[in-house]
């Protein structure tokens, strides 16, 4: 028998014999392992619920299904304290938003063939088993409603021994499509192709890196100005997610009168930004920038847009740089922006909206900003990956 005392960030159980990490249980369960690692809940902790989707206990999709919304709203609150606290940081949390089912719109699915057609989901947690996910209660209907379209697909993108990606991402007049394969695209293909896009009304269809057909763009809304990103492009996982954190990013830097947007991608925080502001876009992803500047030049009653194509990594802005900006918004990718970071804390910026998805580097960050005279306002939780260990923050300084 062994107690389970703690949940690791990524929501395995630590086990009271010091070494076991288990999935799916909660703090305070007593649980017993059989030789085959099957887990049985001897004594369930209050928090545990019947999971919602029917596909938990064989999807790898979702962590979280088993506890309460409000264990789970903790638990990740819980991820960021920890994380500041280790820098001795202990800002205002703002409470939590969490996106709601089935509204995630945009998901990486894996297809493979069968010897009745095609199966496509989700992987089985720590493993290559497919499992085929109907009934998912975490994507939106019109992914939903796209899988018997992915199925054919895989049929013809699909080896009989192999496996591809299919990235899907929900569009206005149809979802759009970027195949990931091993098969070549040959003339014949492609004509088959976009007679199969036709068919099953898909708004675009990539293979691999090459467009085969697009029969309407597929525009993101930003802040009221349609964009249409490069296949596979980053884009927030739920609108819910995104107008939360938008409302944070817009109330930071709601004085300013010249803000810089880096890490802007396609636009999400840019456009919205500039119905008020003159905003310049930094972004090392060339394709996602000229999405961003085209979706402003068609816009309508927005400020000054300007772009620039540069690797923050390497080539962080510096001070004098800075210097004609009133406020920052940065938006790194896991990794954190350590350079870019200690360039804004020497320069005269004196707002700073930092959106981030990795509690572990957004704390280093913080911790650089505070050392270098920035107060840690407030800290707003967003759980656009509902049932996962995922955690998005966005996060106000402002120079004391």
């Amino acid at each position: 028998m062994l107690t389970i005392e703690s949940l690791t960030h990524l929501g395995m159980g630590r086990a009271s014999d010091g070494r076991s990490l288990l999935p799916r249980v909660l703090p305070d369960e007593e649980v017993s392992v059989a030789q085959d690692g099957t887990i049985r809940i001897v004594t369930p902790s209050t928090d545990r619920v019947a999971p919602p989707c029917r596909h938990f206990k064989t999807c790898g999709g979702c962590a979280m299904q088993h506890a309460t919304d409000a264990f789970v709203a903790d638990w990740k609150l819980g991820i960021v304290q920890k994380a500041l606290k280790a820098h001795g940081l202990a800002p205002d949390f703002r409470a939590i938003v969490t996106s709601p089912p089935q509204s995630r719109r945009r998901a990486k699915l894996s297809g493979r063939r069968t010897k009745k057609g095609a199966m496509v989901g989700f992987h089985a947690r720590a493993s290559d088993v497919l499992v085929a996910v109907p009934e998912c209660q975490l994507l939106t209907p019109a992914l939903i409603a796209s899988f018997p379209a992915l199925e054919a697909l895989t049929v013809i993108a699909c080896s009989r021994k192999g496996e591809i990606d299919l990235t899907v991402t929900e569009a206005p007049l149809g979802v759009d499509v970027l195949v990931n394969t091993d098969k070549e695209l040959t003339p014949q293909l492609r004509m088959e192709l976009a007679e199969f896009a036709q068919q099953h009304r898909l708004s675009r269809l990539v293979w691999n890196d090459e467009p085969v057909v697009t029969l309407n763009p597929p525009a993101q809304d930003f802040g009221g100005t349609p964009v249409v990103p490069p296949p596979g492009a980053f884009l927030q996982a739920t609108k819910h997610g995104e107008a939360a954190l938008l409302q944070g990013v817009a109330e930071i830097t709601h004085k300013a009168a010249r803000i810089i947007d880096l890490f802007a991608g396609c636009g999400t925080f840019t456009l919205p930004l500039a119905k008020h502001a003159e905003v310049h876009a930094v972004e090392g992803d060339k394709p996602m920038l000229a999405a961003l500047d085209r979706g402003w030049r068609s816009g309508r009653e927005l400020r000054r847009v300007t772009t620039e194509a540069r690797d923050l990594f390497r080539r962080p802005l510096e001070p004098d740089e800075l210097r004609h900006f009133d406020a920052a918004v940065i938006d790194p990718p896991r990794a954190g922006a350590e350079a870019q970071i200690e360039t804004l804390a020497r320069s005269d910026i004196r707002n700073i909206a930092m959106v981030s998805c990795n509690p572990v580097t957004f704390a280093r960050d913080a911790k650089t900003l505070t050392d270098a005279g920035f107060a840690l306002n407030w800290v707003q939780v967003v759980d656009q990956f509902r049932w996962s260990a995922h955690v998005e923050v966005v996060t106000s300084f402002t120079r004391k």
